[in-house]
């Protein structure tokens, strides 16, 4: 197994982030999630990943200071959670699981929550592979996420959803509404570029809000805050290759009518 390292203020400038490191597309997208992890590093956030060039990594932190619209007091939030490609099935995920347990009891936290599809959705964590890992549901909701919680302290409270996203629609309800953040080094671009272009080509309302402080991710309508789409007030993907012209209509064409 490849050593595993974590990425703080003290190396970020050298070391890669995982995703988008080779997109030159995505470069300014990549800097701008840079510094967000910068900001995110005073929370007490936490990136560690393979010492590779691969996207095996887990991002986490404190749930209260969490760009993700849930009620988790002393919970750790895992974020980004990945291993891809050759990695796949060779103990990285489990490990960095591992170390984000430990961290939680370290930390006198209650337990680990996450949010996920209540079946896998784009740029979310696998919920059967959590699951499996001791994981299990606290809340679902129709618009077809789930929030998974693992318990350190099996009486503490249950972590919940807040009410801005139980309704699984927004306030605009004209055509498309796409909320993004910095989260993700391919958000940005895809969204100000691909998402703008797709929609003009088709003569589409939209309307792009950008999610830039903590408090503005933590009321939003949708749990998914690195991307999501809604069309006329209603949550349709997380998937962000929806917003390039080519996989626009097979992703969110049902969705139209």
């Amino acid at each position: 197994m490849e050593k595993l390292i974590s990425v703080d203020k003290s190396n970020i400038s050298n070391e890669h982030i995982c995703c988008a490191f080779s997109d030159k597309k995505c470069k300014d997208s990549y800097e701008l999630k840079k510094e967000w992890l910068k900001k995110e590093f005073d929370n007490e956030y936490v990136f560690r990943r393979i010492d590779a060039r691969a996207k095996v990594f887990i991002e986490y932190g404190p749930a209260e200071k969490g760009w993700t619209p849930i009620d988790a007091p002393n919970y750790l939030l895992i974020n980004c959670f990945w291993v891809s490609g050759k990695y796949k099935g060779k103990g990285y995920g489990k490990e960095l699981l591992r170390l984000a347990i430990e961290d939680a009891k370290s930390q006198g936290k209650d337990g680990l929550v996450t949010v996920v599809g209540t079946t896998k959705f784009h740029f979310m964590s696998d919920p059967k592979w959590l699951l499996k890992q001791g994981f299990e549901t606290c809340e679902k909701l129709s618009s077809g996420f789930s929030l998974l919680v693992k318990k350190i302290n099996p009486k503490s409270n249950d972590p919940k959803f807040k009410n801005s996203v139980k309704s699984g629609k927004c306030d605009d309800e004209n055509g498309l509404v796409a909320y993004y953040s910095n989260r993700c080094p391919f958000s940005e671009y895809h969204v100000l570029n691909s998402l703008t272009e797709t929609a003009e080509k088709r003569k589409l309302p939209l309307k792009i809000i950008k999610l830039e402080t903590m408090q503005q991710a933590q009321s939003a309508p949708t749990p998914a805050t690195i991307f999501s789409l809604f069309h006329n007030g209603k949550f349709v993907t997380t998937d962000l290759s929806s917003c390039m012209d080519s996989r626009f209509d097979k992703v969110i064409g049902n969705h139209l009518h």
